[in-house]
């Protein structure tokens, strides 16, 4: 398939770099910055489409890295010129511009892959499977941790262009507090204060589910520059995954001593892998044999549905229900 990148910024550059490793037919980039666009470019040794839509004319799939604010139009367009879209997370910044890209994709009979980028990090998915796998029994307390400093683009620090960190950042372990849970009744958030002038915020957020099962899920633009900290924890009563991003194990599991090993192994090999790389190679297989994606457009859609919540709790301090 021929790709083409859209918006060169950080999220770009991971891609075309994560495509080149793997070998994908990247043809054209565009930027609506030409100095940008130019080095790209060349440093890539691919085209530099001089419009948007003169790089859709040349791809078959094109990949969308630019700000959340401009995806509905940016997917809108790819659709309509037949060209099947990778979009960065967010899908959106609302659930009705959400909805729409998804129909304009179905009334356009294309496909499109939301990147969700954790669900493809070795250690969230192996903790994944032993979860599915039935290794921690009735899995009841999941804690998921994402924090870092604010992103230095102007874009991020304005809530209507980047839907604010709960949007552009906790989005990623809502979505994987879903894929472990299910759909979650409520949220109940809290927010430090943001501090004077500002995007800088720390958000805790409490989610329900209907089994009783609970998440803390953890986010916030407020560490210094240089410094970003993942980590999760899952119990169950038969044992117990932890990880951070600070320790130098890949993944430890902790089961009681009077109890065998579990059934599914933790390889520690390919542990290594560029997750980038692994998102985009299943997309674009997904793409060529018309497969189904890990990540739907609905799982997307209910990604962001949650983190709208978690905003609105966040700034009102009450319950929210989820729909």
């Amino acid at each position: 398939m021929k790709v083409g990148i859209a918006g060169l910024g950080t999220m770009g550059r991971v891609h075309a770099e994560a495509y080149r490793r793997m070998g994908a037919n990247l043809v054209a980039v565009y930027d609506a910055n030409p100095d940008r666009l130019a080095g790209f470019a060349a440093e890539f040794d691919v085209e530099a489409a001089a419009s948007y839509e003169l790089l859709l004319r040349q791809v078959d799939v094109v990949d969308v890295c630019t700000p959340t604010f401009t995806h509905l139009e940016m997917a809108e367009t790819a659709f309509a010129l037949g060209v099947d879209v990778i979009l960065e997370k967010p899908l959106a910044l609302t659930v009705e511009q959400g909805e729409q890209i998804i129909r304009a994709a179905r009334e356009a009979g294309r496909r499109l892959f939301v990147a969700m980028v954790v669900r493809f990090f070795p250690q969230y998915r192996r903790a994944a499977e032993l979860v599915r796998a039935g290794e921690l029994g009735r899995v009841s307390v999941v804690r998921l941790k994402r924090v870092g400093f604010l992103p230095a683009a102007g874009w991020f620090r304005d809530p209507e262009k980047s839907g604010g960190m709960p949007v552009d950042l906790m989005i990623h372990d809502l979505d994987y507090a879903r894929w472990l849970l299910g759909e979650p009744v409520s949220v109940m958030a809290r927010r430090s204060p943001a501090l004077s002038g500002q995007a800088l915020e720390h958000v805790q957020a409490l989610l329900a589910f209907p089994g009783g099962e609970m998440a803390l899920v953890e986010g916030g633009w407020a560490y210094p520059p240089g410094y970003f900290r993942t980590g999760f924890d899952i119990a169950g009563d038969k044992g117990l995954i932890e990880w951070s991003s600070d320790q130098p194990e890949p993944l430890r599991t902790l089961f009681p001593k009077d109890e065998p090993p579990p059934a599914l192994g933790l390889p520690m090999a390919g542990l290594e892998e560029d997750p980038y790389e692994l998102e985009l190679r299943h997309a674009l297989a997904a793409l060529e044999s018309g497969g189904p994606f890990e990540v739907t457009p609905e799982d997307a859609l209910a990604a962001l549905k949650l983190a709208l919540a978690v905003r609105e709790s966040a700034a009102s301090g009450r319950v929210v229900e989820v729909a």
